[in-house]
């Protein structure tokens, strides 16, 4: 293995509350590899958004080292993040919203509409650019979102639950596009309360334990990431296998 883009060592993480330190993550010891597709799943409380917020550099672990692409975590340096709302400017449009976060990025602004049109091919979304985020559906808005995200070619992704409010057949098609967003260098950290959205997406699953979170279960999952029809994956044996372990790993936990 090669430099890993995520590594915790001997990471844990306490809340206080009513003067008295409660426990929500950890100790836990964690790498993400590029390229991996990463699933987080456990039962609630289990500190799954903890674990995001430490790698994102938004909180700072209580105890052991967070480390993101070879040095401390700082929000927004090569690492994107998509959270369980959108958080859209309504003020603007669909495409205003790509093309503030390529000027954050740096972007020379003669770039900016190129890229912004191809972000907006990338998600699905080239005949919306006009239109305000408030006039789109919810699972529009995650694509820009999403877009948004990916605006600074981050070699780290960061979702917790983005697709948690949609209805299924919204949340099954999301699936199917964001599983294809790893690469040879970018990794993607997807945090789930669904086993068969973990499944899925993941080239990899982490269950965490119940309060404080640490590692239950450490599975990869070798499903092919291309050449087969989602609803076929979906409903192969293997998958299936695959479903019944983490589902059974979070059930054993939340017992």
């Amino acid at each position: 293995m090669g430099e890993p883009l995520v590594e915790l060592t001997g990471v844990a993480h306490s809340y206080r509350a009513n003067r008295v330190d409660v426990p929500a993550l950890g100790p836990l010891d964690l790498r993400v590899e590029p390229g991996e597709f990463l699933v987080v799943v456990g039962p609630s409380g289990s500190g799954k958004s903890t674990l995001l917020r430490l790698v994102s550099g938004f909180e700072r672990p209580t105890t052991g080292a967070v480390e993101v692409l070879g040095g401390p975590p700082v929000p927004g340096r090569d690492v994107g993040t998509v959270f369980q709302q959108p958080r859209l400017f309504p003020w603007q449009s669909v495409a205003g919203n790509i093309t503030t976060a390529l000027r954050w990025a740096g972007v020379p602004g003669a770039d900016r509409p190129q890229r912004t049109r191809g972000l907006l091919a990338q998600v699905g979304l080239v005949e919306l650019g006009r239109r305000r985020t408030w006039e789109i559906s919810g699972g529009q808005q995650q694509r820009v979102a999403i877009a948004r995200a990916l605006a600074a070619r981050p070699r780290l992704l960061l979702m917790d639950e983005p697709f948690a409010a949609l209805d299924a057949l919204t949340r099954e098609r999301l699936q199917e596009d964001v599983r294809s967003l790893t690469d040879g260098e970018r990794a993607v950290v997807f945090v789930t309360h669904s086993v068969d959205e973990a499944v899925f997406l993941a080239s990899r699953v982490v269950v965490l334990s119940d309060r404080p979170g640490r590692v239950a279960l450490d599975l990869p999952v070798p499903l092919p990431r291309s050449g087969v029809p989602a609803d076929e994956l979906r409903g192969s044996a293997e998958f299936a296998a695959l479903r019944g372990e983490v589902a059974g790993a979070v059930r054993a936990v939340a017992a």
